[in-house]
């Protein structure tokens, strides 16, 4: 356990509480970490791998966790899309795309 971990009790250099989903800003004196870098190569990886199923997979997943967000409210999201219609759109585009191919 670092001392930034939640499960700690302790705080970051700026007296704040660790919260993973912060804005990526290293606190001061703390080295930028690029956790999403690794994330997709990761993701890449299993695209790479599992071809349509890995798209399929990443698709569903994507579209339920956009629909859930938006029946909870959410209308503007951090996607280069914005509007969460659109990522629900797109999202379940590369479903069908993933099913045609896995299909053909």
């Amino acid at each position: 356990m670092t001392a930034d971990d939640p499960r700690s009790g302790e705080t970051s250099a700026k007296g704040q509480p660790y919260d993973p989903r912060s804005s990526g800003t290293p606190a001061k004196g703390q080295p930028y970490d690029p956790l999403r870098l690794c994330v997709y190569a990761t993701v890449a990886v299993l695209a790479w791998l599992l071809g349509p199923w890995a798209v399929l997979g990443f698709a569903v997943l994507g579209f339920a966790g956009y629909w859930k967000a938006r029946r909870a409210g959410l209308t503007r999201s951090k996607c280069l899309l914005r509007d969460t219609r659109l990522v629900l759109a797109y999202l379940g585009l590369l479903a069908v795309v993933a099913v045609v191919a896995i299909i053909v």
